[in-house]
């Protein structure tokens, strides 16, 4: 990263990810009032007077907790304070200073950051010079008092926060891939995401559903940046309970949509669901580049054939999917992974193809002189001309005399001449038929 980083911090419950959502002006973290709702870091850039940076949203800090999760979230808490350039410490105006407060500021300390004091869930802002004063014990000299929910006093925050972080020149890089890792819980986008990056960049648990939120991690792997957004396991709409995890699907959902390209991982002992069908039917819907990684594909006992079969059968099952290659790894142990990112950036290259206007007609004529197109009620199709008018995914129009005369499997043959002729791997195609007038 090459901006300034601020870290909110702070005990469970007290608004951090309220005050988050309010400084970046959208819902990225999910507020509820039930605690430690937020468990991996959260990054969004943020700009003000001019001024850009990264705010983090961390889970609640509990001390001297042995639960698995809790504990993980205070790993991840302290993570983001070394990454920090500022400390957000977030205590709850209503409640006042509490022992885990204390314990907190003791763990801040520590770091040697600047450090801002954020007094949240103020009411009446003409006592909150005297609320400031409860946690002067603290020990830090920037106390501001603030109301994330309503948004009072946040800008004079705000000011506060660029007034520490340092100047740092960014460098506008538009070579990165930003890829969607999409799938159901516990398949192993964490830890794939863990093993590319090299280190714990996101919880790795065998609950399923640790990763609520999706996180992005830039990261430059064989040459090529790629922005790796580890989504929120997608599960199906008779298991979501509750706002939490409707906001984790519509987010997962989200990140496919502003991704250059999806990487869908399968569990080799499950193969293909019916959740991934519709994952990936939304990925193919909004052209994107996609790959397939048939994960925990170590623990599969196998022959010279098995590859191959597996193969088959994952096409059998989505059909409309037959472009997308297939690869095959074990995230936990690093196998495949450098060939399934090749795969993507070779699928974003497809992707974004331009054929010239010239050859395309030739292709798409010889095409026409080897089967003839179809004809209804005596009138026959006629293909005048085609042109590319888009990218992302490739978007061709064709000039016909009448579009309701072709039959979806001539539509599909012409198609599949595209592909044998130019590639499109691991790229949907759009096709519009339009009528000459």
């Amino acid at each position: 990263m090459n901006k300034p980083v601020v870290a909110i911090i702070g005990r469970p419950n007290v608004g951090k990810s309220t005050l988050f959502n309010r400084i970046t002006g959208n819902r990225k973290a999910i507020v509820e009032k039930e605690p430690n709702i937020t468990r991996d870091r959260i990054y969004a850039e943020v700009e003000w007077l001019n001024k850009k940076f990264f705010i983090i949203d961390t889970g609640g800090i509990i001390t001297g907790e042995k639960d698995l999760i809790k504990s993980k979230i205070k790993e991840q808490a302290e993570i983001a304070i070394n990454e920090a350039d500022v400390l957000l410490f977030v205590v709850d105006g209503r409640t006042g200073l509490t022992t885990l407060d204390e314990e907190i500021a003791e763990i801040l300390r520590k770091s040697k950051k600047d450090i801002i004091i954020a007094v949240n869930k103020i009411e009446d802002f003409s006592k909150s010079e005297e609320l400031k004063w409860d946690f002067y014990p603290l020990g830090f000299e920037e106390i501001i008092p603030i109301s994330a929910e309503h948004g009072k006093n946040t800008g004079n925050l705000l000011d506060q926060i660029i007034s520490k972080i340092p100047e740092i020149n960014e460098i506008k890089d538009d070579d990165v891939i930003d890829v969607a890792i999409v799938g159901k819980p516990n398949v192993g986008k964490s830890s794939l995401v863990n093993y590319i990056v090299g280190h714990e960049r996101v919880i790795v648990s065998d609950i399923p559903g640790t990763t609520r939120d999706a996180i992005d991690t830039t990261v430059i792997f064989n040459e090529q940046k790629y922005n790796l957004i580890d989504t929120a396991g997608l599960r199906r709409k008779s298991k979501v309970k509750g706002n939490v995890e409707y906001y984790s699907n519509l987010r997962s959902l989200n990140a496919i949509e502003r991704a250059d390209a999806v990487l869908m991982l399968l569990d080799a002992n499950e193969g293909v669901s019916e959740q991934d069908k519709k994952i990936l039917g939304h990925a193919h819907n909004n052209g994107k580049a996609i790959v397939l990684a048939v994960n925990k594909w170590d623990i599969i006992e196998k022959n010279n054939k098995t590859m191959e079969s597996y193969r088959e059968n994952i096409y059998y099952n989505i059909k409309f999917l037959t472009y997308a290659p297939i690869t095959f790894i074990s995230a936990l142990k690093g196998s495949g992974i450098n060939e399934a990112l090749k795969l993507i950036e070779y699928s974003v290259e497809q992707n974004t193809t331009r054929i010239k206007t010239g050859l395309l007609n030739e292709v798409l004529q010889e095409a026409v002189t080897l089967r003839e197109p179809p004809s209804k009620k005596g009138k026959r199709l006629k293909l005048y001309f085609a042109q590319q008018v888009g990218v992302k995914p490739p978007f061709f129009i064709f000039y016909v005399n009448n579009p309701e005369l072709m039959h979806f499997s001539y539509e599909r043959y012409l198609e599949n001449t595209l592909r044998d002729t130019f590639g499109f791997i691991g790229t949907p195609i759009k096709i519009k038929l339009k009528k000459r007038k």
